[in-house]
């Protein structure tokens, strides 16, 4: 549960009040969405999913809400920082589709919510940078930046954030990216995130779902 307070954690959590764009046509259904998710990478193996549905209603959702319920954060303003609101309704019934994969060496989850209208979540607050959270009674210290990743898709954004506490400590790199209505995320957790292999992932990723939003 080291992570379990970092806003940078939670897939199925991705900001609140994201600044809207223009509007697009009817979302993508689920099924699509799942088309698009990323195979299992070498080494890996499924630990969830993959999972369809609307978005508020996926157990990952649920799960990662639950969790951040748990966690008492020194800036409660940080929650979710950077990502999108599970908690807003028209996000909640938005056709979303993730998948979770792990091995002895750390994890990767990524979402795809297909949005009402064409949105990007706003940039980390700079006071979101570096907080300390009480994470089932141990203090954990979290600091992030955000890395120069080549663009992806319509917009696109990727962070790195390392937290520490409990004498373990754990980083994890995330990725959002818009095509067309949709938003990808991608998080990536272990002792080491490397930007390159990160930067990597994100491109493949958007391959796979520039496939369905031509």
């Amino acid at each position: 549960m080291l992570l379990a307070g970092c806003s940078s954690s939670r897939a199925a959590e991705p900001v609140a009040n994201p600044t809207p764009a223009t509007p697009s046509a009817s979302p993508i259904e689920a099924g699509r969405l799942r088309a698009a998710l990323l195979p299992a990478p070498e080494g890996m193996r499924v630990v969830h999913g993959p999972e369809t549905g609307a978005f508020g209603s996926l157990e990952s959702t649920k799960k990662g809400l639950a969790a951040a319920r748990q966690v008492r954060l020194a800036r409660p303003e940080c929650a979710g920082a950077a990502q999108l609101d599970a908690g807003e309704p028209a996000l909640a019934n938005a056709p979303a589709a993730v998948v979770a994969y792990a091995s002895a060496k750390g994890s990767i989850t990524q979402a795809l919510v297909a949005m009402p209208s064409p949105v990007f979540p706003p940039p980390l607050p700079a006071q979101c940078a570096d907080y300390t959270a009480d994470v089932e009674g141990t203090r954990v210290t979290y600091g992030t930046r955000e890395l120069a990743m080549p663009k992806q898709g319509d917009e696109s954004r990727a962070y790195l954030t390392t937290a520490v506490g409990g004498g373990q400590n754990a980083q994890v790199g995330s990725v959002v990216i818009r095509r067309g209505g949709v938003i990808l995320s991608l998080l990536v957790v272990g002792r080491k995130v490397k930007s390159g292999g990160l930067f990597e992932l994100a491109q493949v990723a958007d391959r796979q779902l520039a496939r369905i939003t031509r």
